[in-house]
């Protein structure tokens, strides 16, 4: 007889859920591991068979005030067993009890997926799209441009906030500061006007997140960003519902993909969606 337990997971078991995001396709950073485990360790849960490690995922909480649902991979041989269904609802319920009262869930899931996240609760919101360009161009100076470190955290953490909705206070200093990457803002009358993330993946970079304030900013940001990726491949998660985000694929060239819906469970946040060109992770949001 079989017996699933539903835990908490160990580091090293995060490591494996990374190993197993890459064999799908996922394309995690290099430091991604470490960066989410920083950020809440208590976010990663682990389904168990018979002593087996067959499947996990994140419940990220942040502040009490906003929860992400991601990283949900159940092995391949174990699929179509109901496995998923009960580790999925376990960790939606768990997400609850970690935040306040009538706090929203965020998710990013496989739009064949959808359907049945909205069986859960979850309402479609839009579509983050991801591009691709295997032939990234060198960098273009820009005088506005300079490295994030430059700008005071506390003006990074609320241009952040206005775009993901709750201050990301622990996440986001280590995901600026991560080995293999480049961290970028833009100065405007002096203060910050956007800034992006561009990180070494299993394949090539990844851009996130990237936000400005404008079409503008979002393109100095994006042709300094996608020189660290010279060589290639990059990539980009980009908003379908922020137009000057299409436009900015576009004119680049990139390619889409792959796709998730975001869904939220409960109001969907706050969020200046017209500054979101790049969101950060698919996984922690």
């Amino acid at each position: 007889m079989t017996s699933l337990l539903i835990r908490n997971m160990t580091r090293a078991e995060l490591d494996e859920l990374v190993a197993w995001a890459a064999r799908e396709g996922w394309n995690p950073g290099l430091h991604d591991a470490e960066l989410f485990w920083a950020t809440d360790p208590e976010a990663f849960i682990a389904a168990e068979l018979d002593g087996e490690l067959i499947g996990g995922g994140a419940i990220t909480a942040y502040n009490g005030e906003f929860g992400f649902m991601g990283f949900f991979i159940v092995r391949p041989e174990f699929r179509g067993r109901g496995l998923g269904d009960t580790l999925w609802k376990v960790r939606r319920e768990r997400l609850i009890g970690r935040l306040r009262p009538g706090a929203s869930i965020g998710m990013d899931g496989v739009f064949a997926m959808q359907d049945y996240y909205a069986k859960g609760g979850f309402v479609f919101s839009h579509r983050n799209l991801r591009y691709r360009l295997d032939t990234p161009e060198p960098a273009t100076p820009n005088a506005a441009v300079e490295p994030l470190a430059a700008f005071p955290l506390d003006e990074v953490l609320a241009y952040d906030r206005a775009c993901f909705s709750t201050t990301r206070g622990t996440f986001l200093p280590g995901w600026i500061a991560q080995p293999d990457a480049l961290a970028l803002g833009y100065r405007r009358e002096g203060r910050l006007a956007g800034f992006g993330v561009v990180r070494r993946c299993i394949e090539g970079c990844k851009i996130g997140p990237l936000f400005a304030d404008d079409a503008g900013v979002a393109e100095a940001l994006y042709r300094q960003l996608a020189g660290f990726a010279v060589g290639g491949p990059l990539f980009l998660d980009a908003p379908e519902n922020n137009v000057e985000a299409m436009a900015l694929v576009r004119r680049h060239g990139m390619v889409e993909i792959f796709g998730c819906a975001r869904m939220y469970l409960g109001p969907p946040p706050q969020q200046d969606q017209a500054r979101v060109f790049g969101v950060t992770t698919f996984e922690l949001g």
